[in-house]
């Protein structure tokens, strides 16, 4: 019968939730992602199913996939770069007071690259989850006279295209090594500014 010992050497400390790491690439900077993202989430998908009627039963036929939206939490910095980063991005998408976009609809810049690591107790990565992601939403930051003992933070939601899972070979590249690396972001010439994913 499994002893107590048995399970330790099969558990191995198992995974700690507080241990992660998040990475955007966008068309804007973020910075100290590794230190200020409090929270987040691995991201989840779901499989449609299609029912095929046969003779008083269904036959069940997998249908298409998709991704739920993903959400980070960030402690806002003193400098407030990444709340600013987000709105904006979200600013590049809609503008505030008009109906454009400063994106062109071939050049796909308006996408960002976001990663999510889980890390073991050795800070090596485990498993990482990129998605090509797109900011639908920054929510509100509340202020309140009433509050102590607190630091300031914010939600910040993304539609998310696809995901790919690295140390599994799943989706990652063709030969199951996982490894596909990918620079975004804009440069500025003159008054223009140009959208770069490569």
């Amino acid at each position: 019968m499994p002893n107590i010992s048995d399970f330790a050497s099969k558990f191995r400390g198992g995974v700690r939730p507080n241990l992660f790491r998040v990475n955007i690439v966008g068309p804007v900077w973020f910075d100290d992602l590794d230190f200020l993202c409090k929270a987040t989430v691995i991201p989840a998908s779901t499989i449609g199913k299609i029912e095929v009627p046969y003779r008083g039963r269904k036959l069940q036929v997998p249908g298409d996939r998709t991704f739920e939206d993903w959400t980070v939490t960030i402690l806002n910095d003193v400098n407030w770069q990444n709340r600013s980063a987000i709105e904006m991005w979200m600013n590049m998408l809609q503008s505030h007071t008009a109906n454009y976009s400063e994106f062109k609809p071939d050049e796909r810049a308006e996408y960002g690259l976001a990663t999510v690591s889980q890390l073991d107790r050795q800070n090596n990565i485990l498993r990482s989850y990129r998605m090509e992601v797109l900011p639908i939403s920054a929510a509100q930051i509340t202020l309140d006279a009433d509050t102590t003992d607190a630091v300031q933070e914010f939600e910040t939601t993304f539609a998310v295209n696809y995901v790919l899972i690295d140390s599994m070979g799943m989706d990652a590249s063709t030969d199951g090594g996982g490894v596909d690396i990918r620079l975004g972001g804009r440069i500025k010439i003159g008054g223009a500014s140009v959208g770069i994913n490569l």
